[in-house]
């Protein structure tokens, strides 16, 4: 199967948000839908490892905000490319915050959604959850960032390996996936969150 054909797929690109107890996090997910109308209801998937999701399990709140076209590669690499387990996402940041507290972005996104999630399905890597919306709003009139412009015109080309340098392996950026070995295929999929080669970065030997 060419799972390459996956991403043929229209994505967005979002900041999801959620607050259990006096914690916040949030990272940056490219799926989400709206899944009914009667109630007003999304679905959102999230990988399992990650703080954000299991945050969300035990507050079964979120917020979504929709990343629009002057988003930056700053934001997406600051709440997507590190871990609440060793950053600080949120130094030096003075976010709102919903009803539910979670906070979310008055800049670099076109619309908000407060969410509470009614039910949650573990599909492996990731669980998906399903919410109704209790609040919506814009915050610009500028069009949303997809996932395919956020590949052709936000995010940095892949740097040329440092020269002299032996190659041991690569690592996802996104979920810290290693596979072992000099070359990594370019069709190559994370098995853990599906992100493709271009989201590895190369592993040096000490």
């Amino acid at each position: 199967m060419d799972k390459t054909a996956l991403f043929s797929l229209s994505y967005g690109v979002f900041f999801l948000s959620t607050k259990n107890g006096e914690k916040i996090n949030a990272c940056i997910t490219n799926t989400a839908i709206q899944a009914a109308s009667s109630p007003d209801r999304i679905a959102i998937s999230c990988i399992n490892t990650n703080i954000t999701c299991m945050m969300i399990k035990m507050s079964k709140v979120f917020s979504l905000s929709i990343l629009d076209s002057t988003c930056t590669y700053d934001l997406i690499e600051r709440f997507g490319m590190h871990s609440a387990r060793d950053t600080d996402k949120f130094m030096g940041l003075n976010l709102p915050v919903d009803k539910n507290g979670a906070p979310y972005l008055t800049e670099q996104a076109c619309a908000v959604l407060t969410c509470r999630v009614v039910e949650s399905i573990d599909l492996g890597s990731h669980t998906l959850f399903i919410a109704e919306i209790d609040d919506a709003f814009k915050v610009s009139k500028n069009p949303p960032l997809t996932y395919a412009d956020y590949h052709a015109k936000v995010k940095p080309k892949p740097a040329a390996p440092a020269a002299g340098r032996k190659i041991t392996g690569w690592k996802c950026k996104i979920c810290g996936y290693y596979y072992e070995g000099e070359n990594l295929p370019a069709d190559f999929i994370c098995p853990l969150c599906g992100h493709p080669a271009s989201d590895f970065e190369p592993v040096y030997a000490e």
